[in-house]
């Protein structure tokens, strides 16, 4: 049993190595990124947080309890973002739009998780919660607004789940996150021109949830990620240097939201499931991000505070799905989602062109031999068309004096996700039932 521990966590330690040289283009509301579970994208997610995965932690883990033994699952989903800007009339229209902002990108999640005792269970995942890959030109309409920027997230959550009975399950787990940003945007309307913002920290945050079976058919699950104080430390720099700018080491922290997770499964009979999920993610406790000196003074370029004025509103993610099984080792599963973006009009720029969006998604699970089994997803997530509005008269909070930008965004994504998902023990560890 050692030997097979030891060898799950190497298996997992070998995909959290490949995250950390992952940028991806948020696809999920906001900063977010969704896709951690080819399991739970066939079904747009739907369901995901009552469990069906051992992915399903990653939303709730005390859904661990519904996989005996030792277990682990490795997922990696490659998002292919499509993103364009058209500008209409305004400061620096005759700079032209963009073809597609949005970078390809692999992202790898990996889960482990061990029983080891009849109703006590023990796991550990790996992800990369938030992100954000996008490559402009140096000159565009947009430039002052958006030029190639990344943030990359790892995410290690140690778990700890508990089985109180035949109906219930509860689970905890803390959040270890270190996160990457490099942000780039124009500085003047001239090739070469530009600030960045570059910086790397910690965060530390908790997950919980809980399972409960109330007849042999049906589960509903409950999973809170908590909120995370990204702090970030690096340095502010410009090309060309301008009077009036506090160059060098800067300290911000970025307020990343709380998600809460309500899935429910009911098997209607032996071989069709349906499933639905609700959640809502508090992305307006992000705010404004404030850029400071190591003095605690406010950063400037040409005598201009440097900030980040996110002021998102909280998102919404609905979704509903079904599962089929075919024979004893295939099952179909497809799902549809609808989501609600945080980033409004008002607060909206060519970075991350955001916008409400439907996920169509379709899935299937192949059992390859008795304790291997491979999970397949595709989803094409239609986004709305977007218009971005950054004047003065706009409200916009990103407007910079003399410099406005109007224009919009067509959007769409693909997401292509395989994972394997290996039993060491087939059999799971009988339960203590505990009646009362």
């Amino acid at each position: 049993m050692k030997n097979q521990i030891t060898k799950s966590i190497l298996l997992s330690g070998c995909a959290f190595a490949v995250v950390a040289f992952g940028l991806v283009e948020a696809k999920a509301g906001g900063l977010a990124i969704r896709e951690q579970s080819a399991y739970g994208q066939g079904t747009s997610f739907a369901g995901v947080a009552a469990g069906g995965s051992l992915s399903s932690m990653f939303w709730n883990p005390a859904t661990m309890t519904q996989v005996g033994g030792l277990a682990s699952e490795s997922n990696f989903a490659g998002i292919f973002p499509y993103a364009a800007n058209s500008p209409t009339a305004g400061a620096l229209f005759a700079l032209g739009g963009t073809s597609n902002t949005g970078d390809a990108a692999l992202v790898p999640a990996s889960y482990t998780t061990w029983q080891f005792n009849p109703n006590m269970w023990l796991g550990i995942s790996f992800n990369s919660p938030f992100g954000l890959s996008v490559n402009f030109p140096d000159l565009w309409a947009g430039r002052n607004y958006a030029q190639s920027s990344s943030l990359r997230t790892l995410s290690a959550t140690p778990s700890l789940a508990y089985r109180i009975n035949d109906m219930i399950s509860i689970g905890l787990g803390v959040q270890i996150q270190n996160a990457k940003a490099d942000l780039n945007s124009g500085l003047l309307p001239a090739p070469g021109s530009h600030t960045n913002l570059s910086g790397s920290g910690w965060a530390y945050g908790a997950t919980a949830g809980i399972t409960v079976t109330p007849g042999p058919n049906t589960t509903i699950g409950l999973g809170w990620r908590s909120a995370l104080n990204q702090k970030l430390s690096g340095t502010l720099a410009s090309s060309p240097i301008l009077p009036g700018s506090t160059l060098g080491s800067i300290d911000a922290t970025v307020n990343l939201p709380d998600m809460l997770s309500l899935g429910i499964r009911h098997h209607l009979d032996p071989r069709w499931t349906l499933m639905g999920t609700v959640e809502w993610s508090r992305w307006s406790r992000i705010g404004t991000t404030a850029v400071l000196q190591p003095t605690g003074a406010p950063a400037t370029i040409a005598g201009t505070v440097v900030q980040l004025p996110f002021q998102y509103q909280d998102g919404w993610f609905y979704s509903v799905g079904a599962e089929y099984v075919v024979d004893q080792r295939t099952t179909l599963r497809a799902g549809i989602g609808y989501e609600v973006s945080p980033i409004t009009d008002r607060v909206r720029t060519p970075r991350l062109p955001d916008n409400d969006r439907f996920w169509l998604s379709v899935g299937l699970s192949y059992l390859m031999m008795p304790n291997l089994t491979m999970d397949l997803a595709y989803s094409h997530i239609f986004v709305k068309d977007t218009p971005i509005n950054i004047t003065a008269a706009s409200g916009n909070p990103w407007f910079s004096a003399g410099v406005d930008y109007v224009g919009n965004a067509t959007s769409h994504v693909d997401i292509f996700s395989i994972a394997m998902k290996y039993r060491f023990s087939p059999e799971p560890v009988k339960p203590l039932i505990r009646k009362g």
